[in-house]
């Protein structure tokens, strides 16, 4: 750990150390190295080209729309895109990896530095990037169907990847799936990775470690192939306690690569873990180092759309929103769509903010739907704000409205307002009359309020509130309480 790093949560008096490597599949229709498509779900080994099945002879060549990905990726983190770069030969025997080595970025990758920002719990968090380089991704051994016997796929082989690996910097599982989350929000919002963690497009390994405070960094043990939030902090604060655990006992921690188990919710070693020095790394000679002139840098900039971070802020000066609404509105581009257009119709950012962030959120959580999905249009509950604003419904009257235009009982605002009797109680005549009929019928609380309970001054007004269908204005009602009451 860098000196000067934050220090987290104490779990068992043991501070945790986690960095991340993150596996991030780029969207190119081809490979890194060969024209094979890079196509999901195909019979086995028919996505592979000479090139990917290193036969003899077949030279790989660079794919530049990879290269174009990994250049987005490192302005979207304030990286430098280094202008020359190299890609060397990672020597390691598996089945899947046919050449016997993968093609990687070693000594110098394709970008440099740059950080990730994020909220965990209002509290703003930055992760420092190492680096970001290009690679191949191997093949794949299938087990499942075959007794005795493994079968090799070779169509994963090839597969353009972006490999991101952070300092560090991490004090919890929670900051780091909050880490993790925020990656792929970046990822996907550029469009250089579509984000798919079932299909293996955006994979985890997790490093982890503990140490008592001050002391120096522990062993760490990776954790391989995370390729689910849930189950990324599940094997983080099982291989804690492990760790913890094997201290406290007298054991040393070894290096090593380990797997998590779903069904058991426990890690399990692979393999003793290797260094670099294991890999043999040395540059390759069938490719020659990738140069990236600056003008393509400045090009790919000026052509970006806004990121999230930088549409955030906007959010926090424009519209007036606190940061952490700004943080949870640009979660995902169609959602940052979504509320800048309810806020421009409504004029009402903060009320477009709560209702995009509350009861529409509500609606498509448990619906499992996304906000592309969402049955109520961004015109449409910028009429409803609008309503609230101008005084014409209350709040509770709103969520009214919402439920029916959620549930195709009307689609215009004004006529299911109309049709429902919606709008508030204009008559203070009838208004005083339905308050003496509340305060007949709950004379304790009247005693308790006249005894100074706060408390049963709000039951009246429940009451009275409940008397009115929602339809009086509840300050209103509070004054006119206070006045009979005498409080």
């Amino acid at each position: 750990m860098q000196a000067g790093r934050p220090t987290g949560p104490l779990v068992q008096g043991y501070e945790v150390i986690i960095g991340f490597e993150t596996h991030t599949q780029l969207t190119t229709q081809s490979k890194i190295f060969s024209r094979a498509s890079t196509s999901f779900g195909a019979e086995p080994n028919t996505n592979a080209s000479a090139v990917d099945f290193a036969l003899p002879g077949a030279l790989p060549v660079m794919n530049k729309g990879a290269v174009q990905r990994a250049i987005e990726f490192g302005l979207a983190v304030n990286a430098h895109v280094a202008e020359h770069s190299v890609f060397a030969r990672k020597n390691y025997f598996y089945p899947d990896l046919p050449k016997g080595y993968q093609i990687s970025q070693f000594e110098i990758p394709v970008v440099q530095g740059g950080s990730v920002e994020f909220f965990l719990e209002g509290e703003k968090k930055s992760v420092r990037l190492v680096r970001a380089h290009l690679e191949e991704d191997a093949g794949k051994s299938l087990h499942e169907d075959f007794i005795g016997m493994s079968g090799i796929d070779l169509n994963r082989a090839g597969t353009p990847l972006l490999e991101i690996v952070t300092e560090p910097d991490m004090r919890s599982s929670a900051e780091a799936v909050a880490y993790a989350r925020e990656l792929h929000k970046i990822v996907t919002w550029i469009g250089i990775c579509d984000g798919n963690m079932q299909e293996g497009s955006f994979r985890c390994d997790a490093n982890v470690s503990v140490r008592k405070p001050g002391e120096p960094l522990g062993t760490r043990r990776e954790i391989k192939n995370l390729n689910s939030f849930k189950f990324m902090q599940q094997a983080i604060d099982y291989e804690v306690r492990w760790q913890i655990a094997q201290i406290e006992d007298g054991h040393t921690i070894q290096q090593a690569t380990v797997l998590f188990d779903p069904d058991t919710g426990e890690t399990r070693s692979m393999r003793t873990k290797e260094d670099a020095a294991d890999y043999r790394y040395f540059p390759d000679p069938d490719l020659p180092p990738l140069v990236i002139a600056r003008d393509w840098v400045e090009k790919t900039r000026s052509e970006m759309s806004e990121l999230p971070r930088v549409m955030a802020t906007r959010f926090v000066k424009d519209y007036g929103l606190p940061e952490y609404d700004a943080g949870q509105l640009t979660q995902s581009k169609a959602t940052a769509v979504f509320f800048e257009a309810v806020a421009e119709a409504s004029q009402q950012p903060k009320l477009a903010s709560n209702w995009v962030m509350g009861e529409l959120s509500r609606r498509l959580n448990s619906e499992e739907k996304s906000i592309e999905a969402s049955a109520v249009s961004a015109g449409q509950l910028a009429g409803l704000i609008s309503r609230i604003a101008d005084g014409t419904i209350s709040n509770n009257a709103a969520k009214q409205v919402f439920d029916a235009l959620w549930t195709g009982e009307g689609s215009d605002v004004d006529a299911i307002i109309e049709a429902k009797d919606l709008k508030p109680m204009s008559d203070t005549g009838e208004l005083e009359k339905i308050i003496d009929g509340v305060l007949a019928a709950n004379a304790k609380n009247v005693e308790e309020v006249r005894a100074g309970n706060a408390k049963a001054m709000n039951a009246l007004v429940g009451q009275a509130m409940k008397a009115t269908k929602g339809k009086a204005n509840p300050a209103q009602v509070n004054e006119l309480l206070k006045k009979k009451l005498g409080a």
